[in-house]
């Protein structure tokens, strides 16, 4: 089974585990001496989400594509995504990427490069204020990767991007989750949105739409979540940040 293993903030050493079915969070737990004294591991919110229905149009199109083709348009849909988000958050930072850029070793392709066109022409028009991004939040049950925090018309948001062409009820409870986390841990109201880059459907090739608050839902696909993977955990939970065995180098 193939195993992605991220350091996601190093100073905090929060690790995020992907299998083909799982993904969990883990950081350290402290004392007040800053001691390790434990590990929390929780579920993300994306895999969570996973197991709201997704529809008898899914179904019809898995039955049509098949296991393995489906599979393969998932996994190339992932790293389209990856890289996009990769390039927003060297964006943000005040990086440039051009055309021929290179991220995750690779050249940024055409379709690539277009979402980050898209995120660029949203963002000169929007200019929203940005508080955070790219951001790892930790709830009770549950943690997620949150895409922006940001202030809109003086107005608070938890915005997530996109790189499809719709947006699924299983969108809308990820993004209302992370809103509920931030909001325990900020004190203070956020509305939500998803914003799609590359999209083909009108001439900005960008969408941005607010979404309602669909938390009771995501409460409930967490009861289903955790009736289904009971007694489950990561196969390991102590994964050091690096390795080393104390040998100076060119001894």
């Amino acid at each position: 089974m193939k195993k992605e293993i991220r350091t996601l903030d190093s100073k905090n050493k929060i690790i995020q585990i992907t299998t083909v079915d799982e993904r969990w969070y883990i950081k350290d737990i402290l004392d007040d001496k800053e001691c390790v004294i434990d590990k929390l591991c929780v579920p993300s919110v994306t895999w969570i989400c996973s197991y709201y229905p997704k529809g008898i149009s899914f179904y019809k199109w898995l039955a049509q594509k098949g296991w393995d083709e489906a599979e393969s348009i998932k996994e190339a849909a992932g790293d389209k995504g990856s890289k996009v988000h990769i390039g927003i958050d060297m964006l943000i930072k005040g990086e440039t990427i051009n055309i021929n850029s290179k991220i995750l070793n690779e050249e940024v392709t055409l379709e690539e490069y277009e979402c980050l066109m898209s995120f660029s022409d949203w963002f000169k028009v929007t200019k929203p204020e940005i508080l955070r991004h790219e951001f790892v939040v930790f709830g009770d049950n549950e943690a997620g990767t949150v895409d922006l925090e940001c202030i809109i018309n003086d107005e608070f948001w938890i915005v997530d991007f996109k790189t499809s062409q719709n947006v699924w009820v299983s969108h809308k409870l990820q993004v209302s989750a992370y809103k509920h986390i931030v909001q325990k841990q900020r004190v203070r109201s956020y509305k939500t949105g998803i914003l799609q880059l590359g999209y083909k459907r009108n001439k900005k090739k960008y969408l941005f739409t607010e979404v309602e608050d669909c938390y009771s839902e995501f409460e409930a696909c967490r009861t289903i979540w955790g009736k289904e993977t009971k007694n489950i955990e990561p196969k390991q939970k102590d994964y050091p940040i690096k390795l080393s065995l104390g040998i100076k180098k060119g001894v």
